[in-house]
């Protein structure tokens, strides 16, 4: 994971307020979105598809200043990240939250995209090569959640776009396109 340094901060990372709730319903609600739009800014330029509520997320911290968002922030800007459709919880008790800076749809329409891109129509390849194979370099799908690009995939399938076959492992799992 890189560093905060590395990622361009909004002006009210350094402000001590933004990092405890606000009681204030409007101020509380213009605070949720800030963070809201800083979580999946940070998670999209960083390439992170998972974060714990427990863990030690560069966001959820601010040594300049002192400050941690408690417990409760941490979970209520990820439910409302959740709430927009942009993140999934993993478990029941919240503790682990499935990023997606682009939506589901959105993922699917990239992978499209690629294999137009790419001449790889009516073409057969694995789900690893999709998220680590030449052609994926320096794309988005380059390192893409296996979970993610499964679902997207999925979803493409659904439409008819395409054919997944299972391998004898994860490993060689297939994909026919027929875009």
């Amino acid at each position: 994971m890189q560093k905060l340094a590395d990622f361009k901060l909004p002006p009210f990372f350094n402000y001590p307020p933004y990092f405890t709730l606000q009681p204030v319903r409007d101020t509380r609600e213009k605070q949720i979105q800030l963070w809201k739009e800083l979580i999946l800014d940070y998670c999209k330029s960083q390439k992170i598809f998972l974060i714990g509520v427990e863990d030690d997320f560069p966001l959820f911290s601010n040594s300049a200043i002192d400050r941690s968002l408690s417990h409760e922030a941490r979970e209520a800007f990820l439910s409302a990240i959740v709430g927009e459709g942009r993140a999934e919880w993993l478990d029941k008790g919240h503790r682990k939250c499935l990023i997606l800076w682009h939506r589901i749809q959105d993922w699917a329409d990239m992978i499209l995209q690629f294999v137009r891109d790419n001449g790889l129509e009516d073409s057969v390849m694995t789900v690893e090569e999709i998220r680590t194979g030449t052609e994926s370099h320096g794309t988005e799908l380059q390192g893409i959640d296996r979970t993610i690009l499964m679902r997207a995939l999925k979803l493409l399938e659904n439409k008819g776009k395409l054919a997944l076959f299972k391998g004898t492992s994860a490993d060689d799992e297939g994909v026919k396109f027929s875009v």
